[in-house]
Order: structure tokens, then sequence, then C-alpha cells
């Protein structure tokens, strides 16, 4: 048998095939979405998505997003079977330690993976992103005749997808920016874990999505080449809304036994329904054998490379017609940053460090923006609905629109989650350095999202404001106070919460220089004094904690604190400082950041002969025992806040100078 004489459902077979195999193999997974998007699959990625499976980051392939990320094996086999460097051993390692092929898809992970997936939506969201990713991208870089931006992006969902919550908030915002280019497939087997969805998932789905402005095809039939083929057209037919293709599955197709059953989502099928089901699939071959016809018909990587030469060429030209534009689209797109980086940071320190009035830090932040922003198109701002008081709307903001694409600021609206999922999504594209913000209270709301960038090891920079009960009246609901530690407990998540100024320029310093990971900019709404310091002390800002204040004398204790409380921190030390009493002041607006320095730099500044320490957060005390002890002083906040203006709460929880040196002074035996 020829390639070219295997049918379309055989073809799917071998997806499905694989999927149980693996599954079975591992004896855990889900094999029922595989089996039943097989032959949507088949005729997506053999017909229309262009990528290149010998190149995977090629900048001008298709985006495909497994949002329903349990269905792992459908990408693994579809990545396999196309050509990308995932073996078929990597396959029978399915789920297993240090293979290719995890659990749920990960990005970085797996070649042809495209981002993290698995908390359902989210990849969703994701998709959202990289579609206007797309669209900014070729509306700052396009010429005439030169659309060297311009491909699609394809996300495959479930009902589970629907169900959460973030699917409306990505979606409708996807309708109001008219994502031309965003193909969303919609795996309709109406199954989830506890079984038939009727019970409680009966939205009208084609209804909702036609609300939001989507272009909706709906009733197809997922198991009809044809059918699919036709959608698929109409979709990317499309270019002023976004599309969903309804396309009506059977859960576990194949399995005799168990297809169109909760039994077939979410675990093995069974040794004996493996083998019903290739005799249902009139599938011959052993577990994990494919024959080298289906490899040459599934085999993606003469067309893409072909796709890509294409493209290719005419990027040569476009470098030829305008040499700054390709440069700028490269150093972007392979996410350096500008040669006059390194300068415009010194300056940027320089002239913080020289402020004399105080400022709240969201204001400080703002300015940074105003001062780095210019050196940097590739800073994606946005907020949800907060832009004017978290300040992250600068001069040179323009805001993206449906008309207005090619723009560096987004109005999200109130979606913090989807904000911060869809930022994920630009930053995976590649070609910006995404900041978002909103209340620090509320990212609650976005914490699955910022953990999934921080697991993903990605760049996005989250401005978060009204940092402590210093907000003053709007109450406990909106102050916040284990938030900073649930943040800083996140791997790989970087947290900074500066003092003034010049810890702020620094901060957007570090968040932009650091391309491995998310960061947390924690600011305040209340003004912050400047603090006095060298030139060397400036430049420790970088390492996350550092001595700002030295002891007169022997030194007996250290004071650690962060943001607002590090003004109370100085004149604690001022005060003893006077007394004969010698007291270190380190300013740590990082612990996530000073916890990377090497331990020599760390006993430079936390020497472990100084037992008596104290810190200052107005936020949970567990995280700083860490860094004083369990004998030393924390003073924070462990109950709720209140309302009241920040004046009356910072004497009612006991952060006023007086009351710190009262209590610093008493732990001391003073």
């Amino acid at each position: 048998m020829t390639s070219a004489q295997l049918s379309r459902r055989e073809l799917a077979n071998a997806v499905r095939a694989l999927s149980m195999d693996a599954v079975q193999a591992a004896n855990s997974g889900h094999p029922g979405a595989p089996m039943g998007m097989a032959d949507i699959m088949e005729v997506l990625w053999r017909d229309h998505l262009r990528h290149n499976p010998s190149n995977p980051q090629w900048p001008n392939r298709d985006r495909f997003v497994l949002s329903n990320g349990h269905g792992s094996m459908l990408l693994y086999s579809l990545l396999h079977l196309a050509g990308y460097a995932l073996p078929l051993d990597e396959l029978k390692r399915f789920r297993q330690l240090h293979s290719k092929t995890a659990g749920h898809p990960e990005y970085g992970h797996t070649p042809g993976v495209e981002t993290t997936t698995g908390p359902l939506g989210q990849g969703l969201a994701n998709a959202v992103g990289m579609a206007i990713a797309e669209r900014s991208l070729a509306a700052q870089f396009n010429r005439e005749g030169f659309p060297i931006v311009d491909h699609h992006t394809y996300v495959a969902i479930g009902d589970g997808c629907l169900m959460e919550g973030i699917s409306h908030e990505a979606c409708s915002l996807a309708g109001t920016q008219r994502l031309g280019k965003l193909i969303v497939l919609y795996d309709d087997n109406q199954i989830s874990i506890d079984g038939s969805v009727a019970g409680w998932f009966t939205d009208d789905t084609a209804a909702r999505f036609r609300a939001y402005s989507w272009q909706v095809i709906d009733a197809v039939d997922g198991h009809d080449a044809t059918a699919i083929a036709a959608a698929l057209t109409a979709a990317r037919t499309e270019t002023t809304r976004p599309s969903l293709i309804c396309a009506r599955t059977i859960i576990g197709f194949g399995a005799p036994n168990k297809e169109g059953k909760a039994s077939a989502h979410g675990a093995p099928l069974g040794a004996a329904e493996v083998i019903a089901a290739r005799e249902r699939l009139g599938w011959p071959y052993p577990a994990f054998e494919i024959p080298t016809a289906y490899y040459q018909a599934w085999d993606a990587r003469a067309r893409g490379s072909a796709a890509e030469a294409e493209w290719q060429a005419l990027y040569l030209r476009y470098a030829q017609a305008h040499p700054a534009l390709a440069a700028e689209f490269e150093r972007r797109t392979q996410s350096r940053l500008p040669t006059n980086w390194e300068s415009t940071t010194q300056s940027c320190l320089d002239e913080f460090q020289a402020v004399t009035t105080s400022n709240a830090t969201r204001k400080s932040s703002q300015l940074a923006l105003e001062k780095m922003g210019p050196v940097l198109p590739e800073f994606f701002g946005g907020s949800a609905d907060l832009s004017e008081s978290n300040l992250t709307h600068w001069k040179g903001c323009t805001t993206v629109t449906a008309a207005i694409p090619g723009g560096n600021y987004l109005n999200y609206g109130v979606r913090e989650f989807a904000m911060t999922a869809i930022m994920n999504g630009l930053a995976v594209h590649g070609g910006f350095i995404p900041y978002g913000g909103t209340f620090l209270v509320f990212s609650d709301y976005a914490r699955n999202a910022i953990r999934m960038a921080a697991l993903m090891g990605i760049r996005t920079i989250y401005v978060l404001t009204h940092d402590s009960i210093g907000l003053g009246e709007d109450g406990p609901t909106h102050q916040p106070i284990e938030h900073a530690a649930s943040l800083r407990a996140i791997p790989n998540c970087t947290v900074w919460r500066p003092g003034d100024a010049a810890e702020t320029a620094a901060a957007w310093i570090a968040a932009v220089s650091h391309a491995r990971g998310p960061t947390c900019l924690l600011l305040t709404r209340q003004g912050l004094p400047p603090q006095p310091r060298t030139a060397s002390q400036l430049a420790e800002i970088k390492r996350g904690g550092y001595t700002l204040i030295e002891a007169s004398g022997k030194l007996r204790a250290i004071v650690i604190a962060t943001g607002s409380e590090l003004q109370l921190a100085v004149a604690t030390a001022t005060d003893l400082n006077a007394r004969g009493i010698g007291v270190r002041v380190v300013s740590m607006p990082a612990p996530t950041v000073f916890l990377r320095q090497d331990p020599a730099y760390q006993a430079s500044v936390l020497p472990l002969a100084v037992r008596q320490r104290i810190a200052i957060e107005a936020g949970t005390t567990d995280y700083w025992y860490r860094f004083v002890g369990l004998d030393g002083l924390v003073i924070g906040l462990d109950s709720f806040g209140a309302s009241a203006p920040a004046a009356d709460l910072n004497q009612h929880f006991g952060f006023t100078k007086e009351q710190i040196i009262a209590r610093v002074t008493t732990y001391l035996g003073q």
C-alpha cells in the first residue's frame, strides 16, 4: 500500500492507535479526546496548518494550541507523525520521568509545543494573545508587497474549556478585537469526567459566541473529513471575525465498549478494549507500529521546508527594501534587547536616585515607563480597567483596537485572568515584552496564569499596585495581606516591592532584563520618601537585597524591610544608632532575587553572627522567619485590614515610626 492509497480515516486512525497505545503503556492518561478529535486534526494538520517540523521556531508558522491539554497524546502523535524531533521511543515513555511526552504539553520541553496547557481555558486565552501578537506585528512590520507576518492561530478546545470563566473573558475580548486569524475548533463530545455534561453545561454555545461577534460554523460532523475541510475553509475565508467551529464528535471514537462514555475520558482503555478498538478501526498493526506509508502521508517536513523557503525569499527581498525594519524584526523575534539598553538603564537609575520628592511607587513606575518605553518598541502594555490607578499608560502608548492593530497598549477590561493568560500568549508568540496591571489583591484572579508563566519561564511583567493597607478607605476587600508571600512562593516567579523611586527603576530594569520568568512589581498608592545611596548601593539594588544604612559602631542588630516600610526601618535605625545601639538597615525589595545570589554576598549583607534580626513588612509574617530566624522579630500583619484613611490604619495596626521603634527597642532589651 502506498501513502496515496490511504484514506483520511486510515490516516486519522494512526493518531488514534498511537494515543491509545501510549496511554495504555503508561497506565495513565486521557485517550478519549485524541481518539475523538483525530479526524479533525488529520484535515487541519495535513491540509491547512503551515509549519515546518525541521524548524519549529520559524517566525511565520501557524500556531496550534491544544487548550484541552489533558489530551496531550493527540498533540504528541501529530508532532511525531509530522516529523518533529519527537521519536517513537518518546511516545512509548509517555508520562515517564524525563521523557519529552509529559502528562500535559509543556512549552520549551517538547519541540512543536507552542504553550503549556492543561488548566482548562488558558490555552484558549493564550491563543487570543498569539492572534493579537500576529496582528500587531503585521501592522508594525509589514509593508506593501511584503507580508512577512501572515499566519493563523488555531486552538482546540473541549467542553471543560468553555465552562471555565476565563473562556468568557478571553473570547469576549477576542470578538471585540475582531481577530480574524483566530480559529477555534470545539470538540463538542458532551462528555467530561463526571459523565454527560447535560446535567451541568447546557449553554447555547453557538449563540454565546455569536453574541461575542464571532463567526460560528455550527453542527459540523467531527468525523466527516469533507465537512471539516469545508468548515476550515470558511473559517480561513473570514478575515474580520474570529471563528468557532462546533464539531460534534464521539469521545473515544473506535473503542466499541467505551466510546461516547466518561470511561474513555481519563483512564486507559484497558488491554481488552484496545484489542477491540483495533478490530473496530481496522487497525491490524501491533502497539506503536506505524507502517512506512502512513509516515510518508503524514510527513510535513518537505512541505514545511518549502513554505519556509518561500517566506525566506520574501524576507530577503524585504530586508533589501527595508533594512532597518528587518534588523528590528530580527532583534525582536530573537528576544534581544536594543544596543542602547545598558546606557538607558544607567541613565534611568541615576535620574531616579536624584529624585528629592516623595512619590508613590506606582507613579515612579509610570515615570520609568516614560524613560524606557521609547527604546523598547516591543513593550506591549495594558491594564484590567485600572490604567489610571495602575499608571501603566505612558505618553508613547497607542491603544490597540480592531481599527488600530499596530498599537502597544490594550485595554483588557475587567478581565484579570484573561489579561494575564493573553500576556502569556503574547510572550510565547515572540516579538513583545508584555506587561499588565491590576491591584495586588486581584492577583488572586490571575494567579494560575502567573504560575503558568513561571512554569514556562517566559518574560511577562505584572504591575500590581495598591500593595498594602496604605491604600486606605477601600478597606479589607482591596487591601492585600497574604499576596506578596503567596507570589513569592511560586517557583521561578520574581517579586519586587521597591521602597522608593530608585528601587522602582531598578525593579523595572531587572524585570525587562530577566527573560526566563515572570516578574511581579508590587507598588504603592501612597508617596514614599527617596533614600540616599552611594553609587555602589545603587548598583546593588539589582541583587535584591543590600545594606542601605550601616550601623554606627558595633553591629548589634539588622532590620530588613521592603516597600513602604523601608522608611520605618530607616527611622528606627537612625534613632537607635543615635543611642549607640548599632543597627544595620537591609533593604530587600526582591527576596527571591537575593536568594539567588552567591552565599558570600548573602553573608556580607546578613552575617550569620548577628542573631538579632527584625523584618518589617505590612503583610503576613511567616515568610520572613527564613531571614530573621525563629527567635527574630517580624513586624507584619496577620489579620485583614479595615476601611479608614491610611494614616489611621497605620496607627491602628502599629506601622508608625514611634510604634516600630518601641517594638524593636523592647525586642533588643533596651
